[in-house]
């Protein structure tokens, strides 16, 4: 299964998301992230995906959930093991890219309703601190058929 990572800047009782303008995604609330390059490791991608999508410089990430998403047969190829990361201490203001359009939300009022659908039971947990594992399996529709944590 292909590696993705995610990250969520915090600050305080504020968390940022970012907008999907374009690809995998687009149209929903989710943190910045993407697929390593060649050679990359996996915080070496978290931290060029934050400067390439919302041009800002990430410091001290902490690895919070290991998330394994699994699509039907026909979309098999988006199956990925997303490897979750929180930022507290950045370099620079988060800036809208071709990419994405980020925006701070309420910790208390994250749009659930306009992210994938899994968001809802996990990122509560990562945000009060809790390291997570979870499967997630979607239907042909991006809706979510099941779950564990």
């Amino acid at each position: 299964m292909k590696q993705a990572t995610l990250l969520f800047l915090i600050d305080n009782d504020k968390i940022l998301l970012a907008m999907k303008k374009r690809g995998f995604g687009e149209g929903k609330w989710n943190g910045v992230g993407g697929k390593p390059d060649k050679g990359e490791t996996i915080e070496e991608t978290t931290i060029r995906e934050c400067q390439e999508e919302i041009l800002v410089i990430p410091k001290d990430i902490k690895e919070v959930a290991t998330l394994n998403f699994y699509f039907p047969p026909k979309r098999q190829e988006w199956d990925q093991q997303v490897i979750v990361f929180v930022c507290k201490n950045w370099e620079g203001e988060p800036k809208e890219t071709e990419e994405m359009a980020p925006r701070w939300f309420s910790i208390n009022k994250i749009p659930y309703d306009k992210m994938w659908s899994d968001d809802k039971y996990w990122l509560p947990k990562v945000i009060k601190g809790e390291y997570i594992k979870g499967d997630f399996h979607f239907d042909d529709n991006d809706n979510l058929l099941e779950y564990s944590i």
